[in-house]
C-alpha cells in the first residue's frame, strides 16, 4: 500500500503562526477509484488569503479543519489513472498540496504542458496568482492607459505582476511600495517607475513624495495604513481594487485603518473587493496575453523556494512576514 506525507493543522493560530501550529503526519492511500488519478506532486503554493482560512469564521472559502490536512494549488505527475481523460506522465494543476502525493477526482485536475512554462509558472504568472493580478487591475479597478497605478505589497507573487502589467498595458507611472531596500531596488529593475520601503517612514508621505501629481488606481495587497496613504493621493474617480489585506491578517485586536474613508465621498472614489475565481470568464483573454508578455520578456517574474514538503509550514509563516521575493514556493 502506498503511504502519503501530508501537512495537517494541529491548532488554529493566535495572531502570527508558529512551527506547532502544524503537523506532519504519514497516511496510507487508498486504491484508486473509477475517474480517479494518482497525483505526485512537484510543488505546491502557499499563500496570504491561507492565514484567513484557519481561523474558524466563515468566508469565501471554508476554513481548515483542526486535525485535518490542509490544501492549496499544486502541480505533480500522474503516477497512476483510473480516468480516461489523463494518461501516466501527465503533468497536472490541483488544489491538493501541503501533500507529497494525492489522490484525485480526475474532474477537479487540470492538464497542463510543461512546454510552454514550468510547473511552478502555473502556480505563479500563469496561474491563479497572474489572473488576480490581470483581473484585479483591468475588471475591478478599470485601469486606462495614462493611469497612475500604486501598488502596495508590489515585491509578491501578485503585485509584482500588477505593476509590470500596468506598464505593458500604458500606466504613465507606476509605484510600489515593499518591506526592504534588497525588494525596492527588483522592482526598479522590473520597470517600476517609483518604490519605497514601508519602513522608511510614513507611507502616505512617501506615496505623495512619488505620485506628486496624485494616483488613479491603487491595488491593495496589505489594507491598514496603506489603505489610508492611497486614499489620500487618490485622484478625483480614482479606482481602487482591494485583493488582500496582510497587514491585518495576523491581528488579534481591531484595525482603525484608514481613518480617511471620508475623502472617498468628494473624490467619488471607488473601492470593490474581490476573488479571482468571481473572473474565470477572463481566463482565456489573461492566458493569451500573459504568454505573450512572457515570450517576449516585457513581464518577469520572481520566486522564493523553499525544499521539502517538511518545511512547508516553516514557508508559509516566512511569506506572512515578508521573507518572499515574488511567488513563494514549496518545492517538493
Amino acid at each position: 500500500m502506498l503511504r502519503a506525507k501530508e501537512i495537517h493543522l494541529a491548532s488554529r493560530p493566535h495572531g502570527e503562526p508558529t512551527p506547532e501550529n502544524f503537523r506532519t503526519v504519514e497516511i496510507d492511500l487508498p486504491e484508486l477509484q473509477d475517474g480517479q488519478i494518482l497525483v505526485r506532486n512537484i510543488v505546491m503554493s502557499v499563500d496570504p488569503y491561507m492565514r484567513g482560512r484557519m481561523n474558524d469564521v466563515k468566508s469565501y472559502v471554508p476554513p481548515f479543519q483542526v486535525d485535518a490536512p490542509l490544501d492549496g494549488g499544486a502541480v505533480g505527475e500522474v503516477v497512476e489513472t483510473r480516468s480516461d481523460a489523463f494518461a501516466v506522465g501527465d503533468a497536472v494543476l490541483h488544489g491538493k498540496g501541503w501533500r507529497d502525493t494525492a489522490v484525485l477526482d480526475g474532474r477537479s485536475a487540470m492538464k497542463v504542458d510543461l512546454d510552454k512554462g514550468s510547473p511552478s509558472a502555473y502556480l505563479g504568472a500563469l496561474g491563479l496568482t497572474g489572473l488576480t493580478a490581470y483581473v484585479g487591475l483591468t475588471a475591478v479597478a478599470q485601469f486606462k492607459p495614462g493611469d497612475v497605478v500604486f501598488v502596495s505589497g508590489a515585491a509578491g507573487a501578485v503585485g509584482s505582476l500588477v505593476g509590470q502589467i500596468a506598464k505593458a498595458m500604458g500606466a504613465s507611472r507606476v509605484i510600489g511600495s515593499a518591506g526592504s531596500k534588497a525588494k525596492v531596488a527588483r522592482l526598479l529593475e522590473l520597470g517600476f517607475d517609483a518604490a519605497f520601503d514601508y519602513h522608511d517612514g510614513s507611507v502616505t508621505k512617501q506615496l505623495a513624495e512619488a505620485a506628486p501629481d496624485g494616483i488613479d488606481v491603487y491595488f491593495d495587497n496589505v489594507g491598514g495604513d496603506h489603505l489610508e496613504a492611497a486614499i489620500a493621493s487618490m485622484n478625483k474617480n480614482g479606482r481602487i481594487a482591494l485583493c488582500g489585506a496582510i497587514s491585518q491578517y495576523n491581528s488579534t485586536e481591531a484595525t482603525p485603518a484608514p481613518r480617511n474613508l471620508a475623502l472617498a465621498i468628494g473624490k467619488e472614489l471607488m473601492l470593490k473587493g474581490f476573488i479571482a475565481g468571481s473572473y474565470q470568464h477572463l481566463a482565456g483573454e489573461f492566458s493569451e496575453k500573459m504568454a505573450t508578455w512572457l515570450a517576449d520578456n516585457v513581464i518577469e517574474w520572481d520566486e522564493t523556494v523553499v525544499e521539502g514538503i517538511d518545511n512547508a509550514p516553516q514557508a508559509f509563516i516566512g511569506l506572512l512576514r515578508g521573507e518572499n521575493t515574488g511567488k513563494m514556493i514549496v518545492s517538493i
